[in-house]
Parts: C-alpha cells; sequence; structure tokens
C-alpha cells in the first residue's frame, strides 16, 4: 500500500513550485501570486484546483518508479488563470492501483499544508472560490473501478473530488509537465 508521502510537521514553505511564468518560485511566493490575482477582481467567481498526474519510468526490470507531477491552479472564471506545479519522484509503484492512490494521497497531501498557508495569507479577506481536487480516473478505461474509492478519500478529508472528464487540473496541467 502506498504510504503518507507527506513528512508530518516538515516546513513546506521553503519548497520549490515551477511556473511557466515566474520559473522556480517558492510556495510562499506562489501563495502572494495566487492572493494577488484573487484581489484583482474579488467579485470574480474562483476556483482552486490541486490535481496529480504520474508516469511510470522502468528501474533494474522490477521495480517502477513514478514520476509524480502536482499542479495547484487559480482559475477565473470567464477569464483564465495561473497555475503552478512540483516534480517528485516515487519508488516501487507496482500497480495501477497504486499509482493512483499515490496520486490521490500526494494531492490530498498537498492540499492539506497548501490551503492552510493560502488562507492565512489571505487574512479573511478572499474572494469566494471553490476548492476541488482533480482526480485522474473515469468511467471509461482501467481506473473506473477505484472511483469510489478514491472520490472516498477525498471527500473523507473535505473536499471536492472531480473525475475525468472534468479532472483537468490532473489530466491537462500536470499530465502536460509529467
Amino acid at each position: 500500500m502506498v504510504k503518507n508521502i507527506l513528512a508530518v510537521g516538515k516546513d513546506t514553505s521553503n519548497e520549490l513550485l515551477n511556473s511557466l511564468t515566474h520559473g522556480e518560485i517558492k510556495i510562499q511566493e506562489s501563495i502572494m501570486l495566487i492572493r494577488d490575482f484573487l484581489e484583482e477582481k474579488p467579485s470574480a467567481e474562483y476556483s482552486l484546483v490541486i490535481g496529480t498526474d504520474s508516469h511510470e519510468k522502468e528501474n533494474n526490470g522490477d521495480s517502477k518508479t513514478i514520476n509524480l507531477v502536482t499542479a495547484v491552479l487559480i482559475h477565473r472564471r470567464g477569464y483564465g488563470g495561473k497555475y503552478f506545479w512540483r516534480r517528485k519522484n516515487m519508488a516501487n509503484i507496482h500497480s495501477l492501483r497504486e499509482k493512483i492512490y499515490a496520486e490521490t494521497l500526494e494531492s490530498l497531501n498537498f492540499a492539506l499544508f497548501f490551503v492552510p498557508m493560502l488562507r492565512k495569507a489571505l487574512n479573511g479577506n478572499s474572494p469566494l472560490y471553490n476548492l476541488e481536487i482533480h482526480i485522474d480516473v473515469g468511467e471509461h478505461g482501467d481506473t473506473r473501478d477505484m472511483i469510489k474509492e478514491v472520490v472516498g478519500m477525498v471527500t473523507g478529508n473535505g473536499f471536492v473530488a472531480k473525475t475525468k472528464p472534468h479532472a483537468y487540473g490532473a489530466s491537462y496541467v500536470a499530465d502536460k509537465h509529467t
């Protein structure tokens, strides 16, 4: 089974994210950029999306490593948005089920430390935004039997889960950088 891949109690504010516009930046900088974006049009509708996708790499025949990419997007409905991503590798993934669990847990773990940091930066003065975790599973394909499991993981942690074809944060944005 896939373990929790975020170290509990770890200071994550200095971890790095990537941006097409800003290059490599600290997570705290991405939060300030998101805050500024939200404050530009406070009456607009927003979605904050977190999604992870991965691709396998073969290592020495038996062992597989996956390249996990987690994306965080802020979308202003009708006007576009911004996104940031990070990449990490995870070893010893042997099945599609383990891969999907790793992706889902990575998104959850990211949300569990990122969202409180964003809320703190907004200091109660934020426009309303929908918070969604996008999961790279769908009704058509090999992952269809896992939908209830991973959606349950996400909703059980208090987040809204979106699956394909509505999971663009994982299926398109994160996938673009795997």
